[in-house]
């Protein structure tokens, strides 16, 4: 899938899957899972035993049909190590504009974390795609709907305590898309084979995400 056509699949689906702590074994079933819920785009976060060969793998297979990325991209050497495994965006939890750069340069989209307005603007103007905004837990929505106020010209990405009950808060209050790991990807459902659990997660997420339109 090029960059043009993920995109299109963030815009439409406004979610991320974020793919941190699962064995290599299991990617394709939750793949499968996630497709089957409507689910189009992940990140493989990069603090993932094994996760270029995950990303590299993913790609092979499933590279016409979802939009993979690599997450928890930390500096220059982690974006090199994304690239080489053949992530088509990188998502990170800090500002650092090396690493936006490198994605730009790449032709990826690139998605840097921040938290206050001077690292939101920092990143934007850096070239990134859109701002995650992280931690969202704890910054909760009344701050994300200040946030809308001054920067709403960027479009920004709720990580952190986003799942299928507040799903729509976060959209409605103006964000582009939202990340979602843990509440997705449970890594307990996962161990026991329950891929069915994760696919009906993924399908509930995907309906009220379209509800909140």
């Amino acid at each position: 899938m090029n960059r043009e056509q993920g995109l299109q699949q963030i815009e439409q689906t406004r979610l991320i899957a974020i793919l941190r702590g699962v064995e290599h074994k299991d990617v394709f079933r939750i793949a499968d899972a996630l497709l089957a819920g409507g689910v189009t785009v992940m990140e493989i976060t990069l603090n993932t035993e094994g996760a270029a060969g995950m990303i590299a793998d993913l790609q092979k297979e499933y590279g016409d049909r979802m939009f993979i990325g690599a997450g928890t991209v930390l500096d220059a050497e982690d974006a090199r190590r994304a690239l080489d495994a053949g992530a088509s965006f990188l998502v990170t939890p800090n500002t650092d504009p090396e690493v936006i750069h490198m994605g730009v340069e790449a032709g990826l989209p690139v998605y840097p974390g921040a938290m206050t307005p001077t690292e939101i603007v920092t990143a934007w103007k850096a070239g990134a795609t859109a701002v995650k905004v992280f931690p969202s837990t704890g910054l909760g929505l009344p701050y994300l709907k200040e946030l809308m106020g001054p920067l709403n010209h960027i479009p920004l990405v709720a990580v952190g305590g986003v799942n299928e009950d507040n799903v729509g808060d976060f959209l409605r209050a103006g964000c582009s898309a939202v990340g979602i790991g843990g509440s997705l990807i449970n890594l307990k459902e996962i161990a026991a084979g329950n891929f069915d659990w994760v696919r009906d997660k993924a399908s509930r997420l995907t309906g009220a995400i379209q509800a909140a339109r």
